[in-house]
């Protein structure tokens, strides 16, 4: 069982990693566009297992039924035969499916094509994932975050500017650009900002999907089982300060937040705001609460299939569709400047920074 699992994928952006369980449909003839038209045989076998694959581990059971049942009738009568390539069939299948039910996650992707640029992301970008970051002034720092992939190399980074920076009285953390991705970053950043042990977030998931390895997160460092309902396992996510964590849990910090802030950037988000450890300014984020994983089909086409939520345990509330409003709301090109006067710097934000350091 994996420490962690994926908590992004927008609508244009998403992570596919790591291999799940035992769930995983038989394998089937990939489509090859040297062979011509689409296999309509192909299709019925990707239709017949995704349905199956959502009334199973789709985080809210009574839409994964509805869903299923959605795809199956379509399929017996003929609905899809008009699709000549994977492409299609996956858009086309999507489409019915969030208009069902709109879930910010819920995707099918069609087989990779090599040498064909695919529409949608299917990896974190790694080497992007820290923008800019250094000091605004001398008292603020700044750091522009657009994903959390989890791998090593971006949590050296990270800890690289939170130790280089531990002094800051004040600071800026930008996610008005971020995917999305995995907890580590979000253990990492809170285990300097905060003084105290807090309870961020919990997260159900499926108890079928957790046993298939389907968006199971597992219990770790900052996870720990707890009672829930019936038919999930339910985790509460917390941070416990590092021993040395220094003048950083006294910073005043601000979250600059967009609609196009999404999944594990609102975890963050939601996490910052429910326990008061930062302002946030911007926009209301895109409105992506549920985790999940990519699950393979036939034919080589993948769904990603949202097997769990996260949300507020002092309300039970989650942000999927909703998204996380700002304390102090303005359009998101103007957040950095607005942050930038409530940490007391006289310059609008484009000067700041073009001054970083």
């Amino acid at each position: 069982m994996r420490a962690s699992t994926s908590l992004f994928l927008a609508a244009m952006t998403m992570a596919l990693h790591s291999p799940i369980g035992a769930q995983a449909a038989a394998p089937a003839p990939a489509f090859s566009p040297a062979a011509g038209a689409f296999d309509q045989a192909v299709a019925g076998k990707v239709l017949a297992a995704l349905a199956t694959a959502l009334e199973d581990n789709f985080v809210l059971p009574s839409v994964g039924k509805k869903y299923a049942e959605a795809i199956r009738a379509k399929a017996a009568a003929g609905g899809y035969a008009q699709h000549s390539s994977p492409e299609a069939l996956a858009e086309a299948v999507t489409a019915d499916l969030q208009a069902i039910h709109k879930d910010g996650h819920l995707r099918l992707f069609p087989p990779a094509v090599q040498g064909k640029k695919p529409k949608y992301r299917t990896e974190p970008d790694i080497d992007g994932a820290i923008g800019r970051s250094g000091w605004l002034s001398d008292c603020v720092a700044y750091i522009e975050l657009t994903v959390f992939p989890g791998d090593p190399a971006t949590l050296a980074k990270l800890r690289h500017f939170l130790e280089s920076h531990r002094t800051a009285a004040s600071l800026i953390i930008d996610i008005r650009g971020h995917h999305g991705g995995e907890i580590a970053e979000i253990d990492l950043l809170s285990s300097y900002l905060y003084g105290a042990p807090a309870v961020l977030a919990q997260m159900d998931t499926r108890v079928a999907a957790e046993e298939a390895g389907l968006g199971a997160f597992g219990d770790g460092p900052t996870l720990r089982r707890v009672a829930g309902p019936a038919g999930v396992v339910r985790r509460e996510h917390f941070v416990t300060p590092r021993a040395n964590a220094g003048p950083l849990t006294k910073a005043k910090v601000f979250l600059l937040t967009s609609k196009r802030s999404i999944s594990a950037a609102e975890h963050l988000a939601m996490s910052f705001k429910k326990t008061g450890r930062a302002t946030l300014v911007g926009e209301t984020t895109a409105g992506a609460g549920h985790y999940g994983d990519p699950y393979p089909l036939p034919g080589g086409f993948k769904v990603f299939i949202p097997s769990g939520r996260s949300f507020d345990p002092t309300t039970g509330e989650g942000w999927e569709g909703e998204g996380i409003a700002p304390d102090v709301a303005v359009p998101a090109d103007q957040a950095l400047d607005k942050a930038l006067r409530l940490a007391g710097v006289g310059k609008p934000g484009a000067a700041a920074l073009a001054e970083l350091r």
